[in-house]
């Protein structure tokens, strides 16, 4: 496993981030792993020199991050791990229950921590963008944090670019803790991230550890809607949000198939292996929740696509409309 600088940090993390919205309860999504059978894939993962675990208080409504920290805590040591967590879904139906309010940040991250079981995490993320609250009161409520040694970092997840820089302004004018991290939407079927905000992140140093690399398993061939291959691939709202499976997208993903027949090489690793062939990557997120899937993404590690067939791969994308951002 290569262990990289996280953006301009000094925090090193597994070339490979270990996504844990799988794990969880089914009374939330209907193809999450319960704890018995999430288990493994954590200890797997470290076991291949994964340090980097990705959770949010949203997924299952609090119980992966209770499984993230359980797991954790018996397979690793905690300064081995580097453990991140996310603030912004509704975890209610009162009027606070949601958002990046001060009220909503602060209750969030000690709700988090008490799950997790830890006494910070390493790296606390705004999950969305919130139109409704102010970016200076949001910014100040996560120096707060990080002063208060509860995050060590602070990151942020999908939004516009000029979102995103005028926050990074804010918080360099007023001397807060300034976001260390993006998490986008970003794979071969949706590359609209390559227009601004990547440019940005790069400038600016922004590590960049996008989520569903391999576009929620569609690249890998699980499908989309009733005749997906998988019970997430049937029963994922979010999937027909994004608007998977569109011609477009069934073009790329046959390309993916060609070059992985040609290489010998499965289709989910060169669809991971085009996303880590960028520089502006830091640390895809990975999901596993099959015994392959995390052999299948350390083996992307190892599969150098050339210009030609990086060429191959990207040529039948054209622009999209803006996806991920809610």
């Amino acid at each position: 496993m290569d262990y990289v600088r996280f953006g301009k940090t000094g925090l090193k993390v597994s070339r490979l981030c270990l996504g844990c919205m799988t794990y969880g309860s089914t009374k939330w999504r209907e193809w999450v792993l319960e704890e018995e059978a999430s288990r493994p894939f954590f200890k797997e993962a470290i076991e291949h020199g994964i340090n980097f675990f990705d959770t949010a208080d949203v997924y299952s409504i609090g119980v992966s991050e209770e499984i993230t920290g359980r797991a954790l805590k018996d397979f690793a040591k905690r300064q081995e791990v580097v453990v991140a967590t996310k603030v912004h879904g509704k975890m209610g139906d009162y009027a606070n229950a949601g958002g990046l309010s001060r009220k909503h940040i602060l209750e969030g991250i000690d709700a988090s921590l008490k799950r997790l079981k830890m006494e910070y995490v390493d790296l606390y993320q705004i999950h969305r963008f919130d139109p409704d609250t102010p970016m200076e009161e949001t910014l100040e409520a996560l120096n707060d944090v990080v002063r208060a040694g509860k995050a060590l970092y602070v990151g942020a997840s999908s939004m516009y670019a000029w979102q995103f820089a005028k926050m990074l302004a804010i918080s360099r004018a007023r001397g807060h803790a300034e976001f260390a991290s993006m998490q986008n939407f970003y794979n071969l079927i949706y590359r609209e991230e390559e227009r601004e905000m990547m440019p940005l992140c790069a400038s600016e140093g922004i590590a960049v550890i996008p989520w569903s690399p391999i576009a929620r398993g569609y690249l890998a061939g699980s499908g989309v809607g009733a005749n997906a291959a998988t019970t997430r691939g049937r029963t994922d709202p979010f999937s027909v949000a994004l608007g998977l499976g569109s011609p477009q997208d069934e073009e790329i993903r046959l390309k993916v198939v060609e070059v992985a027949r040609d290489l010998g090489a499965k289709p989910a690793v060169v669809a991971l292996a085009w996303v880590l062939s960028k520089p502006f990557v830091t640390s895809p997120i990975i999901g596993a929740s099959k015994p392959h899937h995390l052999e299948d993404a350390v083996a992307a590690l190892s599969l150098k696509l050339d210009a030609e067939t990086i060429a191959k791969l990207e040529a039948p994308y054209k622009p999209k409309a803006i996806l991920g951002h809610v």
